[in-house]
């Protein structure tokens, strides 16, 4: 049975974090519901996935990155917008900058990875990584600056032959067309290592079909204000270049990295099939922080696909946790995979499903749709794609 003492601490609006928040708000509770206490350092939550479709102008920013307070506004979650500073695990307390520490019965980490800039001279003064919604604005930016230059041409290097890289170089090209010069650099050989041959091809036409050049078994050396020094096959060429795009790797926060709890050899906490901390079993760890393995053992990368699915069980071992249930392992479902190809297409993959051009486009937002947070967003979110087309018709016809 709950108490009203009990409090559940959730660090982190990602993905795992907000919807494991969600999940939990939703289950019958016998007794009292315990508090549920949200926290992150950004005031909205970003999905990811869509962050792209902004360089183009194909969505807003509301659509993608809703204001934490109105996605919990009906659950009784709250909310606090603070940097954790710290985690006391013995106390069972978490500092917070600038506001009163946080004391927890149950506490799930979910507090994401970052970018890592300071591997390479150059990076972290002039290279731009793409995965949050300042990052993005910083991009628009720097394009628009461009733009209104009296360039002739604007180049582009994105390091990285991954889904970020492709799905960035696909959109900058639509965006900017005959004057765009976008160039992948990849260390492999072969862009998106990961991904079925069915999205590699058709990646790699759309990549064709929109001139971008492609380096792979190239390493970067060093980047400059106006410059990209590139390494292939020992030798050395120095590329003139408008911006630098950083969409490789990710590495977990000092913070994590720091706590006296176990860890693999890349700083991810290690933890049960139940997502509880291996010996802290009111600790639960999902997404980035933690090493991403289901019930069978197969290492999972940290999609959002994989951190949605890791909520529900962390939501539900939580729950049960509190109310005398039994704790389920994590069993992860393949449910495909998709790309953003450009403006209006996409490729679909999964569940005996292949989709490319534009029916991959409207499956992949529907997909995606489905996926927001929740029902009060996707039905604005929704209602807005249903008339946007309409209301340009409608705008188009007046001017003309």
């Amino acid at each position: 049975m709950t108490t009203a003492s009990q409090r559940i601490v959730i660090l982190g609006g990602g993905f795992g974090g907000l919807y494991t928040a969600l999940r939990l708000s939703q289950f019958p509770w016998q007794g009292n519901q315990p508090e549920i206490v949200l926290v992150d350092k950004n005031d909205r939550f970003l999905f990811s996935p869509l962050l792209y479709e902004l360089i183009t102008g194909e969505l807003q920013s509301w659509e993608i990155a809703p204001p934490f307070e109105e996605l919990l506004s009906q659950t009784g979650i709250r909310f606090y917008q603070a940097k954790v500073t710290g985690i006391q695990v013995e106390e069972q307390y978490v500092e917070l900058e600038n506001r009163p520490a946080l004391a927890y019965d149950y506490l799930a980490i979910a507090l994401g990875g970052q970018t890592p800039l300071n591997n390479i001279p150059g990076v972290q003064d002039y290279a731009i990584p793409f995965r949050t919604l300042p990052h993005a604005y910083h991009l628009l930016e720097k394009l628009r600056i461009l733009e209104q230059s009296d360039l002739d041409k604007i180049r582009i290097a994105i390091i990285g032959g991954g889904y970020s890289g492709v799905e960035l170089a696909c959109k900058l090209a639509d965006r900017l067309g005959e004057r765009g010069r976008i160039r992948i650099v990849e260390r492999g050989e072969k862009l998106l290592k990961t991904a079925t041959d069915f999205n590699r091809q058709a990646a790699e036409k759309a990549l064709e079909e929109r001139k971008v050049w492609v380096d792979l078994e190239t390493s970067v050396e060093s980047v400059g204000a106006d410059s990209l020094e590139l390494l292939y096959k020992g030798q050395i060429d120095l590329l003139p270049v408008e911006i630098v795009l950083w969409t490789v790797g990710t590495q977990v926060c000092d913070l994590i990295r720091h706590l006296p709890l176990p860890h693999n050899e890349r700083g991810q906490l290690m933890t049960q099939p139940t997502l509880q901390v291996v010996d802290y079993p009111h600790l639960f760890a999902l997404g980035d922080a933690a090493l991403c393995q289901d019930v069978t053992g197969q290492e999972l990368q940290a999609t959002a696909q994989v951190a949605i699915q890791q909520a529900d069980y962390c939501a539900w071992n939580l729950w049960a946790s509190l109310c005398d249930r039994p704790l389920l392992p994590f069993r992860y479902q393949s449910l495909g995979e998709m790309l953003a190809l450009g403006v209006e297409t996409a490729t679909l993959n999964g569940l005996g499903i292949k989709l490319d051009g534009s029916l991959g486009y409207v499956a992949r937002r529907l997909a995606y749709l489905y996926r927001l947070p929740t029902l009060q967003h996707q039905l604005a979110v929704g209602v807005n794609w249903l008339t946007q087309p309409l209301l340009n018709v409608l705008s188009q016809s007046k001017n003309s």
